[in-house]
């Protein structure tokens, strides 16, 4: 099959690499629509020792199952692999399996490709009415989905009056706030640094986006949510919240600095870390999505795989517009 393959810091090659081999119980599948994730970015920059070269990136997926039960059917994955018997997927948080696994991660290959191999069990039908690009952002929004279900059984279950600061106007920030309007929030505003990207935003959606926010004590927020997670949102996220508000932190951009812990403390401002989403946030992230609840997808791009290395170079650039790149192996 052909591949784009990381093969050394910020270099991808498109090439040929060995099909995928399914084990007992997985299904190949034909992948038609393969997003690039902040995680991809940083690998291909060399900034994750957990994923080295050489590698197939990519984990937001969609295809076609092929050579598994004798039909051909339209899914989306998840992409995260846990045990199913351990004490967190038996409380149904199986994002915190200490075995998990995600493609795009040894030892587990990925998505930029013709073909990636799957579990069954991480497959979600597809309806036919649904585009494979859109079903492919199942796994990012799911991560915004995560957060603001968590985030809402925080603040008493009702988001009608909250109201909510998301730092990031990338899929997953763009994908929060999203939830945010589709679990019963009103007020949202994306703070996104790139012009082009809050004018993709504001042409396609109906979301505030502005380039900063100031810290304003009678309409300080409720509820930020920090979709990039560096020293320079997480500043931003602890020193604009109110007082008792809550952080979500999604973002995984660095690791140090940015949190004013004085203010946190003195000020009883909760902050949670939410990675990725269970089985069933991931279900009913593309139920939502299936039924229009998140509403249509303008803000993406398509780009063919065999130039998915420009695309990561327009990423780092900062010459994207869009919020998702979403790359195809087969055009």
């Amino acid at each position: 099959m052909k591949a784009l393959v990381y093969t050394a810091e910020k270099n991808l090659e498109f090439k040929d690499a060995d099909d995928p081999k399914p084990a007992a119980g997985e299904a190949l599948i034909r992948v038609k629509a393969s997003g690039i994730c902040g995680s991809d970015m940083h690998a291909w920059a060399g900034h994750d020792e957990r994923r080295p070269a050489p590698l197939i990136l990519g984990h937001e997926v969609a295809g076609e199952i092929v050579g598994f039960g004798g039909a051909v059917r339209r899914v989306t994955i998840n992409p995260l692999v846990t045990c199913g018997e351990c004490e967190a997927c038996k409380a149904g948080r199986d994002n915190l399996c200490p075995t998990r696994q995600i493609i795009s991660m040894p030892p587990r290959e990925g998505a930029f490709a013709e073909y990636v191999a799957m579990p069954e069990s991480n497959l979600v039908n597809v309806p036919e009415h649904v585009a494979f690009e859109s079903a492919a952002l199942c796994e990012p929004m799911a991560c915004g989905w995560h957060a603001v279900r968590l985030a809402r059984e925080k603040l008493g279950g009702d988001l009608a009056n909250v109201r909510c600061v998301v730092m990031g106007g990338g899929a997953i920030g763009l994908g929060a706030a999203l939830a945010f309007r589709a679990k019963g929030g009103v007020q949202v505003t994306i703070v996104e640094p790139n012009a082009a990207r809050r004018e993709r935003i504001a042409d396609t959606t109906d979301i505030d986006c502005v380039n900063e926010i100031g810290a304003n004590t009678d309409l300080a927020p409720h509820l930020v949510i920090d979709g990039v997670g560096i020293e320079a949102t997480r500043k931003t996220a602890s020193n604009l919240v109110k007082p008792g508000g809550l952080i979500m932190h999604i973002g995984l951009g660095s690791a140090q600095g940015g949190l004013d812990i004085r203010r946190m403390t003195l000020q009883e401002i909760t902050f949670i870390g939410t990675y990725t989403y269970t089985m069933a946030d991931f279900k009913a992230t593309a139920d939502a999505i299936f039924t229009g609840r998140l509403g249509k997808f303008g803000w993406i791009d398509k780009r063919p795989l065999a130039k998915g290395a420009q695309a990561f170079d327009d990423i780092a650039a900062g010459n994207s517009a869009a919020p998702k790149i979403i790359l195809q192996p087969f055009t």
